[in-house]
């Protein structure tokens, strides 16, 4: 499924646009998305993630910096669909946080619901606001920066 701009981008379509896999991948679907403005994502938070087992035993809470991470995703997919061309032998990298405040802790049943926005994109350099929210509340917002690099640079 290829989506169009404002549409869905489905997990398939995902795994084409990011390198990450089970059990780092953690966008599970893109609700819209408007090229070099923003994107809405989701992350349903299920008991079985994997870094519930030490985060915290008896009382599960995602970590913060995995939140971060989703909304990074989510951005890396915002990007990859801004470029004039894909990606190819290049990669989205997550290069600093800004401003980071957590509101809420996100727990097992949640769905975040990733927003990253106003995009600004400078040569190879990219920054933008995101937010992650449960049921309309913010959980954590931030301002991100990332790199598009070449892979044989790493």
């Amino acid at each position: 499924m290829t989506a169009t701009p404002g549409g869905a981008i489905a997990v398939t379509e995902i795994f084409d646009l990011l390198p990450h896999r089970y059990p780092f991948l953690l966008v599970d679907r893109v609700l819209e998305y408007e090229p070099g403005v923003s994107i809405t994502a989701i992350k349903n938070v299920t008991v079985n993630e994997p870094f519930f087992q030490g985060h915290f035993p008896g009382l599960p809470v995602m970590p913060g910096m995995l939140i971060l991470e989703a909304l990074a995703q989510a951005g890396g997919l915002l990007v990859s669909k801004s470029l004039e061309g894909p990606l190819g032998d290049r990669i989205f990298m997550f290069t600093g946080v800004e401003k980071a405040k957590f509101r809420r802790p996100v727990t097992p049943g949640d769905q975040l619901v990733l927003r990253c926005f106003d995009l600004k994109r400078r040569m190879t350099l990219c920054r933008m606001h995101v937010e992650a929210t449960v049921d309309g509340k913010i959980a954590a917002e931030a301002e991100l920066s990332a790199a598009v690099v070449d892979k044989s640079a790493l």
